[in-house]
């Protein structure tokens, strides 16, 4: 809806002050002044001319248009009140339903309380997503899920997006969004609701009630060291078997179908919060304020995600069973986290908020009295016009009104959608985000692990670095770009070809990041696996270890190279040193440098470091010599100096999600601008689904084939093979790297494509206001012309 571009009432009165006894003007300068919201000024002297012969400053000009704006605006805006003060409180623009009405409620009907409102929502929604991941570990151990299993379950969403995004957004934006909207919180509720329910039906487990006082349980500090003790043992090399066995069996699959039914039921509602409350937002603020209040919803989203990961931890260091009293504490592997605690909070925040999300009017009053204004300008226009053909038809451009919005049926859906797969500009739109949402799956995905295989660094130093770091930058970007773009209000094209920009700048950062390795980390690794399987095996340093069920737990050798783990190391003894250090020692796998001597890397076990205990459960103290004198380990990989090569990784990161997030909000105002009004609500939920389907759904399972394809070393399990141990950072970095490159590549071509067809897109009221002037100077030319002919 255009603002601020035709007199009123008010305007008119004070031309007529300032005019007082002035001739009346000839046609063209009528045209003029109306096409100019009323306000008279001097044609020659604006346009920077002076008839006489002398000239005026074009800075001249500009400071009245200026100033003319700012007297448009500010009669715009008491209209408005005048508007509201008088009329009274119609049914459309009511806050609040049933008793919940009144002056208390009507106060909080305003764009400011609902941008606020729903960015709270939103980041209370990411935080579901966030707490899920945070406790899909627990969730895993405690029902006996396979993690192949959980990716199905975390696609749930995906897949209902897919399926009911495009036609729910059709029929809800039709109706009262808020209330649709808060329809969709109540089935996040209930997704919330189902995702606890298995707590609740099969309760903490036998084994979790089992280690509490109030199941028989005893307290007993060596019980937790005995289950930690159990569990080191099972990476060590025995000789004896007893090693490592692996898992049968896949729990109950009751659970895990309440845990996907309640992941398809949370799509359903998130395409509703998103394609209803943006479309809403743009709907009811001025054009020049949406990006400005866009990125602030966005930036209120982004904070969900680390809020979700802090109250995972905090919920996971609660016993499963909190009114009870476990005899072991967190440290022990046995420990279960009450991982249902966190949905039973976000389900009633959720809930409350929904409840005044819903009370929202169908629309604003205050956007209710503009468009008001706006239609009674445009009628005085037409009331005063000059009967002109080529005016008329200049007019009939300007204020085409949009036709009665057809209700809704299944023949008005399948023509909307088909008008959208015949715009250029939005297909060309949403098919870039397709393949950048593709491009960027491995780096949202995948990001911890790439910097842990690159660039050896900790989980917790790269879960810093993704949740934090990359989080900030992405905040400043989407706050930055949104005001600039309120405040200096650019052209479309311009924000296509910025779009463009960010789009080849990214593809340029990421092939940077494929050269940003760190060769020592490439070269460091031992992978000496024992098959026992394949017959005619020849004996290796590790044949009799039993190791084909340990999982990769890196141990670094006295000779400063990488094991998978002690047992391919081929270790087959343990001791905590009297620095409460882990020492593997009597390794058949890693060569001893014959003296016993300690390194600055590596500080050796002797004789006076073993315990009476060690010492009485050998049959001499010769074996136990012999056993010192073979090759030690300490756990964890051997340190590798990628420090340099992780600092400039970041940094490059840090930009990319700088300039990534610059172009979300022009992105989203071409996308909302480019289709029909009445289509807006439809498209993004036509996009939401086309997205879901060809991007969200396929991507994680393309990258997961890319990421197996450079694997080293796969676990077992009983029946088939298991995770992938070790990945190859060469191939993995160059494999990666370059194909996200080359789908986001494609997505800048279709950027391209947008920045073509949107030359002549209008984003905010002041582009129509450009078109006004061109009719002034239109008519101005032809009222020239005439008169040098007279």
């Amino acid at each position: 809806m255009v603002q601020g571009e035709n007199p009123s009432s008010l305007g008119a009165e004070r031309l007529d002050r300032n005019h007082e006894g002035q001739e009346t003007r000839d046609d063209s300068d009528v045209e003029s002044r109306l096409l100019d919201n009323g306000k008279a000024y001097d044609r020659e002297t604006d346009a920077g001319i002076n008839l006489d012969g002398g000239g005026t400053a074009p800075k001249t000009g500009k400071s009245k248009k200026k100033k003319q704006k700012s007297e448009q605006d500010r009669l715009m805006t008491a209209e408005i009140n005048k508007l509201l003060a008088e009329s009274p409180l119609e049914k459309n623009v009511t806050c609040g339903f049933w008793i919940f009405k009144g002056t208390f409620y009507q106060r909080f009907a305003n764009q400011t309380a609902y941008v606020l409102l729903y960015g709270i929502v939103g980041c209370i929604f990411s935080m579901t997503y966030a707490y899920f991941n945070g406790t899909i570990t627990t969730i895993e151990k405690r029902f006996k899920i396979p993690s192949k299993n959980t990716g199905i379950i975390s696609v749930g969403n995906d897949i209902s997006q897919t399926l009911v995004s495009a036609v729910l957004a059709y029929y809800a934006g039709k109706g009262h969004r808020p209330r649709w909207i808060g329809f969709g919180l109540l089935t996040i509720v209930f997704f919330c609701i189902l995702t606890t329910a298995p707590h609740f039906l099969y309760g903490p487990g036998e084994d979790a009630l089992a280690l509490t006082s109030e199941f028989g349980g005893v307290p007993d500090e060596n019980s937790t060291m005995d289950a930690i003790e159990e569990q080191r043992s099972k990476t060590l090399c025995r000789l004896s078997g007893g090693g490592a066995e692996c898992e049968v069996g896949e729990g109950n699959f009751a659970p895990q179908l309440l845990l996907f039914v309640a992941q398809f039921i949370s799509g359903i509602g998130g395409s509703l919060y998103y394609t209803l409350g943006v479309s809403y937002m743009d709907d009811n603020t001025k054009k020049s304020k949406t990006p400005a209040l866009l990125s602030l919803s966005y930036f209120l989203r982004m904070l969900g995600p680390a809020i979700g990961y802090a109250l995972a931890s905090f919920c996971l260091r609660l016993y499963i069973a909190p009114q009870m009293h476990p005899v072991i504490n967190n440290k022990d592997p046995r420990w279960l986290g009450a991982w249902w605690l966190g949905w039973l909070v976000m389900g009633g925040l959720l809930s409350f908020s929904g409840v005044f999300l819903s009370m929202f009017p169908k629309e604003l009053p205050r956007a209710v009295a503009r468009r008001k204004v706006e239609e009674n300008r445009r009628r005085e226009k037409e009331r005063l016009s000059v009967k002109r053909t080529e005016k008329e038809r200049l007019t009939a451009e300007l204020d085409q009104k949009s036709p009665a919005e057809a209700k809704a049926s299944f023949q008005d859906m399948l023509k909307t959608f088909r008008r959208l797969i015949t715009n250029k500009t939005y297909m060309c739109n949403t098919l870039s985000s397709i393949f950048y949402l593709v491009g960027y799956t491995p780096y949202w995905i995948f990001t911890p692990k790439y910097i842990e295989v690159q660039y050896r660094q900790s989980a917790a130093t790269s879960s810093m670095v993704t949740g934090t770091v990359a989080l900030a930058f992405s905040a400043v970007g989407v706050l930055l770009s949104g005001f600039i773009i309120s405040r200096y209000k650019p052209r479309a094209r311009y924000m296509a070809a910025w779009n463009v920009i960010v789009g080849f700048l990214t593809v340029a950062g990421i092939l940077a990041y494929a050269f940003i390795g760190c060769p020592g980390n490439e070269s460091s690794v031992i992978v000496n696996i024992h098959d026992s399987s394949l017959a005619g095996n020849t004996t290796t340093c590790n044949s009799d270890c039993s190791c084909d069920y340990v999982r990769y737990s890196p141990v670094c050798g006295e000779n400063n190279m990488t094991y998978i783990s002690a047992c391919h190391a081929g270790c087959k003894k343990l001791l905590v040193n009297s620095e409460g250090k882990k020492v593997f020692y009597d390794c058949s796998c890693i060569p001893s440098d014959g003296t016993g001597n300690s390194t600055t890397q590596f500080k050796r076990l002797t004789i006076f470091d073993l315990s009476n205990d060690e010492l009485s459960q050998n049959t001499s103290s010769q074996s136990q010599l012999e056993a010192l004198a073979n090759g030690q380990a300490k756990p964890g990989a051997c340190p590798v100096n990628c420090w340099t090569q992780f600092v400039a990784f970041l940094a490059v990161m840090c930009c990319l999600k700088f300039v990534g997030a610059s172009g979300r909000a022009s992105n989203f105002l071409v996308s909302v601008r480019c289709v029909p009004e009445k289509d807006k609500t439809a498209a993004m939920g036509f996009g939401m689904t086309l997205c879901s389907m060809l991007a969200f759904i396929p991507s994680p399972i393309f990258f997961g084939w890319v990421f197996d394809r450079v694997c080293l070393v796969w676990g077992k399990t009983c029946t088939n093979k298991g995770n992938c141990w070790l990945y190859d950072p060469l191939s993995m970095r160059y494999t990666l790297n370059f194909t996200a490159a080359v789908f986001i590549a494609i997505g800048a071509v279709f950027d391209l494509g947008v920045w073509y067809y949107a030359k002549d897109l209008k984003i905010f009221d002041e582009d129509v206001k450009e078109v006004e002037l061109k009719i002034v100077q239109h008519e101005e030319e032809a009222s020239n012309e005439k008169n040098t002919e007279i």
